[in-house]
């Protein structure tokens, strides 16, 4: 699996477990508060069921003139009281508030009963029970576990949902990396068996110079392309960073484009300080190539261009064409050409981004039309 494939991947899962767990949760939420308040009420039902058979007994007991006695009862304890408050018969879990018809303190629930009508002289009949708050506890616990399960179920489905939802996509990403890398196998033979030959011949001086000179610009033409599709293969592998004298090799750019700055006679101007900079050695002569070639591309011939590198920054200003107020949010994206001018693939720029954010540089364009556009590159 690629970088794409894998972005793309992690990106569904994310989304597909964020929401299904969202979903998970409100739903748990919402059976566990609908649990609750049923227990609630089967709470106050049993409570209630106990008060009234208690004072059910006392009011027999009194009107047959029998012997009173207080049953237990399972879960629960029961409090009999006088008016005055003074507790007659039974115990209860904490202190009772007989003002009040039924509450919770802590986690006890409390039920006062007035049904006895001061039979055997008792006016209240208090039940207490923290059955509740165990019963609870235990539906709590229960939906937790019942949640993990479901959620280890999901994150399961997801992954397998995942892989069936981008293996189309990764298919299609496999043809497209074979394609860049068969491309790139191909164009790189005819690519350096034309730089050999044509160096032999300058070395030979036996050649018509114009000719030559345009199959060495053809030459590294073809072979900027082979660069860039080789930067753009999905599963190329990152170089390891150096630390270089980054002036030098724009200076090796330059003269890497020289025939073809001969040819549209554009002179450069290049000011220069010492600037050491760790990064990839490749990656320093796309990040250089790429934006004076699209100087030189988009410069009509007898105009200059002017590079300068600094201790932290690097700059080229072109008196080319321009690019307008509207294109310039778009000119880092792939396949995006800011005008028909020259030709091009639109990757340019694209990679030049790239490079800057893997190495965590900052990069200015400001551009008028029909006077120039300047890059600058922060290094730091």
């Amino acid at each position: 699996m690629n970088n794409i494939t894998k972005k793309s991947f992690y990106s569904f899962l994310t989304l597909y477990l964020l929401s299904s767990f969202i979903f998970l949760l409100f739903a748990s939420y919402w059976f566990y508060t609908s649990q609750k308040t049923i227990e609630m009420q089967n709470n106050y039902y049993k409570m209630n069921h106990i008060s009234d058979r208690v004072s059910s007994s006392i009011i027999k007991a009194h009107m047959m003139d029998n012997k009173f006695v207080l049953d237990s009862f399972e879960n629960a304890t029961v409090a009999l009281y006088d008016n005055k408050y003074k507790l007659i018969d039974g115990q209860n879990i904490q202190k009772v508030d007989l003002s009040k018809e039924y509450y919770m303190e802590g986690d006890t629930f409390t039920l006062v009963s007035k049904r006895t009508a001061g039979h055997l002289g008792i006016d209240y009949v208090a039940v207490q029970s923290n059955e509740f708050t165990q019963s609870v506890t235990k539906l709590r616990n229960k939906v937790i576990i019942t949640s993990i399960f479901v959620g280890i179920i999901i994150i399961i489905i997801s992954v397998i949902l995942s892989y069936i939802f981008l293996r189309p996509i990764k298919d299609k990403m496999q043809e497209i990396e074979e394609f860049v890398k068969d491309t790139t196998h191909e164009l790189n033979t005819p690519i350096t068996a034309l730089m050999m030959s044509t160096s032999r011949a300058k070395n030979k001086k036996i050649y018509d110079e114009k000719i030559i000179q345009n199959i060495s610009i053809s030459t590294k033409q073809l072979y900027d392309i082979y660069s860039s599709l080789s930067f753009l293969s999905f599963d190329a592998k990152s170089e390891e960073a150096v630390e270089l004298n980054f002036a030098s090799v724009v200076n090796e750019s330059i003269k890497y484009f020289n025939e073809l700055l001969e040819k549209k006679n554009i002179i450069v101007e290049f000011k220069k300080t010492t600037c050491t900079l760790t990064i990839a050695p490749t990656k320093a002569k796309m990040l250089i190539n790429n934006l004076l070639s699209n100087a030189i591309k988009y410069s009509p011939p007898n105009k200059k261009i002017y590079i300068s590198v600094l201790e932290n920054s690097f700059a080229i200003q072109d008196e080319g064409i321009g690019i307008a107020k509207d294109k310039l949010d778009t000119i880092f994206k792939r396949f995006t050409r800011a005008n028909s001018y020259a030709g091009g693939f639109g990757v340019g720029l694209n990679i030049v981004d790239s490079i800057v954010k893997e190495y965590n540089f900052g990069i200015d364009v400001t551009s008028t039309e029909n006077v120039g556009t300047t890059v600058n590159v922060r290094f730091h």
